[in-house]
C-alpha cells in the first residue's frame, strides 16, 4: 500500500489528524450522515463557524477549527449529487478531494481524513466513487510530499472491505 495512503474503518470524528474532511452540503449549516455527525461532535461553535463561509459550491472546500472533534480542522467540501455522469460528477467529485488537499497544503496541515464523498445521499455509486476517491488522492500526494498521511475512512465493514479490494486494484493498475 501507498505509504502515505491509508484506509481504515472507523467513525471519522474520533480521528486524531489534523484535519477531517466533512461532505457537506451546499449551506454548510448541517444535515445528515456524516455531515451532522460532524456538526454534532464538533459542537454548536461549528455551525457559528460556517454561518461567514455563506455556503460552499459544489466541487469546492472551505476550513473552519475543530472545536469539540479530535481533529484540529475541519475542511468541509460539498460532493456532487448523482445524475448518472450527465453533469460532470466524475470531474466535480475528484475536484472535492483534490481542492480539500490543496487547502490542506495552504495551511500546513500534514494529516488529513476523508469520508466516502457522495456515495450516501447524493447517490454516487460507491465503487466509481472510490476509485476516484483513491486516483486523485494518490495524484496529489505525488504533488505534495509535505502531506505525510491522508486517510479514507469507512465507517461500515461493508464500506471498508470494498474500499480495499478497489485500492489493490486500482494500484495494480498504475503500477
Amino acid at each position: 500500500m501507498e505509504p502515505r495512503l491509508h484506509i481504515i474503518q472507523a467513525d471519522i470524528t474520533t480521528l486524531e489528524v489534523d484535519a477531517i474532511v466533512n461532505a457537506g452540503n451546499s449551506t454548510l449549516m448541517g444535515g445528515g450522515g456524516v455531515d451532522g455527525a460532524i456538526h454534532r461532535k464538533a459542537g454548536p461553535q461549528l455551525l457559528e463557524a460556517c454561518r461567514p463561509l455563506n455556503g460552499c459550491r459544489t466541487g469546492e472546500a472551505k476550513i473552519t477549527s475543530g472545536f469539540n472533534l479530535p481533529a484540529d480542522f475541519v475542511i468541509h467540501t460539498v460532493g456532487p449529487v448523482w445524475y448518472g455522469s450527465e453533469r460532470n460528477e466524475r470531474e466535480l467529485l475528484a475536484s472535492c478531494y483534490r481542492k480539500s488537499l490543496e487547502l490542506a497544503v495552504e495551511n500546513n496541515l500534514r494529516t488529513v481524513a476523508f469520508p466516502s464523498i457522495s456515495t450516501g445521499a447524493f447517490g454516487f455509486p460507491f465503487h466509481e466513487a472510490s476509485t476516484i476517491a483513491i486516483n486523485t488522492v494518490l495524484e496529489e500526494l505525488s504533488q505534495h510530499p509535505q502531506l505525510e498521511q491522508v486517510t479514507l475512512v469507512a465507517f461500515g465493514e461493508g464500506d471498508y472491505n470494498q474500499l480495499k479490494k478497489i485500492f489493490k486494484k486500482v494500484t495494480s493498475t498504475n503500477s
